[in-house]
């Protein structure tokens, strides 16, 4: 049978399982894997490990014991599927995380009901990335279905925690060889990015909480205390009037998408000072009820930073450039003290052009779409940084279905086509990145 003959009978299998890669995004989608704190992991887990069990792979689930999160009612459990081939070729592992964030507000359907609508699925995690990991299964199947015998292993794997850092999932993995050599040759992870885009990698984050000190007194007379809420006031001053148009001057030449984020930028994630948050509730005669604040100066207050940097830019001068700035009021600001602490810091990555899943995967979309895709780079970071850094992984991308826009948004859903032409494309790629060379 001639390639492109065996390329269009793989087309249209998948395309005929339209309705399974509906049903199968539905059944994750209604596992409702919140992060925090960890919700229904191992339950998602195993929906996954037993559909492909009864596919020939051998299955195996990894509790990320001791890692941040895990505990015995929130245990982090990750699945690994691996179906051997009949090959000698390279494996190619797709892996998609199972966590999503809170639902938040504005829904207009129900966020774990996996409804369909005018062509698409919706719910949280739909495309972030319940979707995708629905099409890699999808395409996996189909290329174990078709009769061609496959090349060589092909894994797919369901981990926890990327939402908050990826410790418990890819991070805990790459630390024990599962996304290394000789295990593992080629990484998909199909992150919602759209189906005619290939992610080269993402930009650097660094995140830190910044303590100002105080001095407590009673409130009615602030003048004996110090308040760390106004020295954090100065800083967050000086983080809007100095630093953030720096950030402004600094644009990457790499291809970050959207085009808002070539730029440098910093958010202050949140900021806790004083007394703890609380409610103040009255009754029907309008006495106050329950927790009342108390008057005192606060003497601490925190800042969460979430620093994102380009690739033009390093960890250590991201970092000083802060602690320069805090240096700056401690010179010049009476009583202000201060302290950092980093939460977590990676390094922005990019696999090169010319690595073989790239081309793989864009041959594929050519095949599938009939356009040339763009690549790109991401935003924010995602579980490629664990793949890099610790499974020293270069051959790696992210390509999946949906649309970055709507991940963590009310109505989140991801289109039915594109379920089906990203699965097209994925399995594509294996057979091209598995054929003998």
């Amino acid at each position: 049978m001639s390639n492109d003959r065996t390329e269009d009978d793989l087309i249209q299998r998948i395309a005929a399982k339209r309705d399974e890669v509906v049903v199968l995004t539905q059944e994750l989608i209604r596992i409702p894997t919140l992060n925090p704190p960890g919700d229904a992991y191992e339950a998602c887990a195993r929906l996954l490990g037993d559909r492909l069990a009864r596919r020939g792979f051998d299955v195996e689930y990894v509790r990320a014991q001791g890692a941040p999160g895990d505990s015995d009612s929130h245990p982090r459990v990750n699945v690994v599927a691996r179906h051997p081939g009949q090959g000698q070729g390279p494996c190619v592992h797709f892996n998609g995380h199972i966590d999503v964030v809170e639902v938040g507000s504005g829904w207009t359907v129900d966020p774990f009901g996996g409804e369909v609508r005018d062509g698409k699925v919706y719910g949280r995690g739909a495309c972030d990335m319940k979707g995708g990991i629905a099409s890699s299964v999808i395409a996996a199947e189909a290329l174990l279905e078709s009769g061609q015998p496959l090349q060589g292993p092909i894994e797919i794997s369901g981990t926890v925690d990327e939402e908050s850092g990826g410790y418990a999932g890819v991070g805990y993995l790459a630390e024990r060889g599962y996304f290394s050599a000789p295990r593992v040759q080629h990484v998909i992870i199909p992150e919602p990015l759209g189906v005619d885009r290939i992610c080269l990698g993402h930009r650097g984050v660094w995140w830190a909480e910044v303590e100002t000190k105080g001095r407590i007194a009673h409130g009615s007379m602030p003048f004996l205390g110090d308040s760390a809420i106004s020295h954090m006031t100065a800083f967050l001053h000086l983080l809007d009037t100095e630093l953030q148009p720096r950030l402004r001057q600094r644009k990457t030449a790499e291809p970050v998408e959207p085009e808002g984020a070539r730029w440098s930028t910093l958010n202050v994630n949140s900021v806790h000072g004083g007394q703890p948050e609380q409610r103040y509730l009255r009754d029907a005669m309008g006495r106050p009820q329950g927790d009342l604040p108390t008057p005192v100066v606060a003497h601490a207050c925190k800042a969460v930073l979430d620093r994102r940097f380009i690739a033009e830019e390093s960890l250590d001068a991201v970092k000083q450039e802060i602690v320069d700035m805090l240096d700056e009021l401690k010179r010049t600001r009476p009583g202000f003290d201060y302290r950092v602490e980093e939460i977590m810091s990676f390094v922005p990555t990019a696999t090169p052009k010319d690595a073989p899943v790239v081309l793989a995967t864009a041959k594929a979309i050519a095949r599938v779409l009939g356009r040339e895709p763009q690549t790109i780079a991401s935003p924010g970071t995602y579980d490629q940084k664990h793949i890099v850094r610790t499974g020293k992984l270069r051959d790696c991308i992210a390509y999946g279905p949906g649309i970055l826009d709507l991940a963590h948004q009310p109505d989140e859903y991801v289109g039915i086509d594109e379920l089906v032409a990203s699965a097209q494309v994925m399995a594509l790629a294996v057979r091209d990145l598995q054929k003998p060379r």
